[in-house]
């Protein structure tokens, strides 16, 4: 028997189950309570429970059969304005089964349209308000034109906070008979950087190899580093130490570390670091040109070498 994939698996079945979003999940279970729904507008990072939300919500409007009356579409697959005039508008003008007031069309990605998919979408909010609810869910709402978010209650997701990720993987761990040590979760809270997916994703990995997870076999499975490696990279480089520094960055490196992900670690972590403000406004400015030209198509491991080697130079 093939494993499930644990996203899956335990994927919230009910608002109450949706963790570090108790300002949407209370105004929600409103919406249940008076079994009204105006069209909404989910904003947030990746793996917060936007479509976690959108389905427990509608499993708690219309009960067991819910999917006769709900339909999802990715809007990155599917983003021109003929996805609008053709799957949405047909779902939309059919009539809620089982005796519900209403339908929901669930937009995933949704700020992946194009702006005349989006215009298109603003007249079939409009037009089928009476037996259709749209659900809109993106990572970036300014990204939606002002006139589909003027007709939306907006929900703004925020990232999940170590507190919340550290409890949700020692429930799963428990539930699937996994030993990892309290380093290991603080790992995974670590890599997730608030993302639930990520960091369930990362638990299954490494519980694939062995029951016993520890610290760094998270490391290894998710090809990241430590915060504690690079501020020691860094720390090499004010004590003029480039050898060490180069060295350091080579063992991650041929780890399969991304040189973005030892930056984007720097740049969370530089206040951190023991060293003037202006020296961190310097470095900042450094980190961020690095990434622009390695995202530009620059060498990775080079660009990564200056920055160390600027660090070591002013660190003399």
């Amino acid at each position: 028997m093939k494993e499930e994939i644990w996203i899956e698996k335990y994927r919230p079945r009910r608002l109450d189950e949706i963790i570090g979003q108790e300002s949407v999940t209370s105004r929600l279970k409103s919406y249940v309570e008076h079994e009204k729904l105006p069209h909404l507008l989910f904003s947030g990072p990746p793996g917060v429970g936007k479509t976690a939300a959108a389905i427990a919500l509608t499993r708690e409007l219309f009960g067991e059969r819910w999917h006769e009356n709900f339909i999802e579409l990715n809007a990155s697959d599917e983003r021109g304005i003929d996805t609008v005039r053709t799957k949405i508008k047909t779902f939309a003008r059919l009539a809620p089964r089982g005796g519900a007031d209403f339908k929901i069309i669930f937009l995933d990605e949704s700020d992946s349209l194009t702006d005349a998919a989006q215009s298109a979408l603003r007249r079939t909010m409009e037009q089928y308000s009476s037996t259709c609810r749209f659900i809109l869910s993106c990572n970036y709402s300014s990204k939606i034109i002002e006139p589909i978010q003027s007709r939306c209650a907006i929900f703004r997701f925020k990232p999940l906070e170590h507190g919340d990720i550290s409890k949700r993987v020692r429930w799963i761990s428990e539930k699937e008979g996994i030993m990892i040590s309290d380093e290991g979760i603080e790992a995974i809270s670590e890599v997730a950087r608030g993302d639930m997916r990520r960091a369930i994703n990362a638990l299954q990995s490494a519980a694939a190899l062995d029951k016993v997870i520890e610290r760094e076999m998270i490391y290894d499975v998710t090809a990241t580093v430590s915060s504690r490696e690079v501020i020691s990279l860094i720390n090499l480089c004010l004590d003029g130490d480039f050898e060490g520094a180069r060295t350091k960055l080579d063992e991650a490196i041929d780890r399969g570390v991304a040189s973005g992900e030892i930056l984007d670690i720097l740049a969370r972590r530089i206040f951190d670091i023991p060293v003037s403000d202006r020296m961190k406004i310097e470095l900042m400015e450094r980190i961020g040109e690095a990434d622009f030209r390695i995202s530009e198509g620059a060498n990775e491991r080079l660009q990564m070498e200056a920055l160390i080697a600027y660090v070591s130079l002013r660190g003399k």
